[in-house]
């Protein structure tokens, strides 16, 4: 019986928690959907990662409205993906920040993106009838940037480690209470989507540059937040184990003249044991190897997902 595709068969709603990391440092977990967060300023707040909708937003500003009424002046989105963009008009925000390298890829593909991601997911897009458009910024930069928090409670950093998860994702550095907001280049205990990515760039230098950090606490894409440097490390650590285990695999398979179903099985098998309980793992790992197939192909960048191309990986491979 052929796996239902993605996650479109996946409605059960997820429960939320709400952690206080630090003094005006908030984060949202939902065990394993997409995580957002939170920093106060001394008169204002910067979000971080807006969800699918504006409806999935409200019910996130409704919980951070429990702690604070202070305006969003800031919204920082890590990385162009639709779950963590189209719910941005719910903020109010004065500006929306991203990378150069994130804003080239919304006007490229981020139409496809949408319709791919909402086919992929319904249940994260509630009330899709709402969103008024592509999410464009109002503020870019190359490689790093910084938001003064204002009066004791220090400063932001926004700093590209490289590509990664994606081409342009950037991570989020409160040095004051040593938290990192890593967006989808690291994940505590939930499947790696590689769809669009660069696998030999992230397992490698990119992820290295997270750990520089030395967080004491990391908000990961998905999954729990990580508390201590121990768990801190075991969750960059984790990331970095799931993407070579792809390279050793899926590479195997490409040097030896296999099929792309070859690179696929090899993979899962591998790979299974350890993390195939993790969310979205079966969701993910076609097109995770799809992509890095390419890229033993000499696919420089990540070709374009469309609903269409979406479908013909998943019945190619979990069909």
């Amino acid at each position: 019986m052929a796996k239902p595709f993605a996650s479109s068969a996946d409605m059960t709603e997820k429960k939320e928690t709400l952690e206080v990391l630090a003094d005006g440092v908030y984060a949202l977990t939902a065990e394993g959907d997409p995580n957002v967060g939170a920093v106060e300023g001394e008169d204002f707040i910067v979000c971080i990662e807006a969800r699918a909708t504006p409806a999935a937003a409200r019910d996130w500003l409704a919980q951070l409205r429990q702690h604070t009424q202070k305006p969003v002046r800031y919204l920082v989105l890590t990385h162009y993906h639709a779950v963590r963009v189209l719910g941005a008009s719910a903020f109010d925000a004065q500006d929306i920040i991203m990378s150069d390298a994130t804003a080239a890829l919304v006007e490229e593909r981020g139409e496809q993106d949408w319709a791919s991601e909402f086919g992929r997911m319904p249940r994260l897009f509630k009330q899709p009838e709402e969103i008024p458009g592509l999410t464009r910024p109002t503020i870019t930069f190359a490689d790093h940037h910084v938001i003064e928090l204002g009066g004791d409670r220090g400063r932001l950093e926004l700093q590209f480690c490289g590509r990664g998860h994606t081409e342009g994702d950037i991570a989020v550095w409160h040095e004051k209470s040593g938290t990192l907001f890593a967006g989808d280049l690291v994940e505590a205990q939930a499947a790696l989507y590689t769809g669009d990515a660069f696998h030999f760039d992230w397992a490698s230098d990119t992820l290295d540059r997270v750990k520089a950090f030395q967080a004491e606490h990391l908000v990961g894409g998905r999954g729990a937040v990580a508390n201590g440097r121990a768990q801190v490390d075991a969750a960059v650590e984790q990331t970095r184990e799931f993407l070579n285990g792809m390279i050793e695999h899926v590479g195997a398979a490409h040097k030896r003249g296999g099929t792309l179903k070859d690179a696929f099985e090899a993979t899962h098998a591998a790979l299974a044991p350890k993390f195939g309980h993790w969310p979205i793992f079966e969701h993910c790992l076609p097109f995770n190897v799809q992509r890095l197939w390419d890229e033993f192909d000499g696919i420089e960048r990540p070709r374009i997902w469309t609903m269409e191309r979406d479908r013909e990986v998943w019945d190619q491979l979990q069909g």
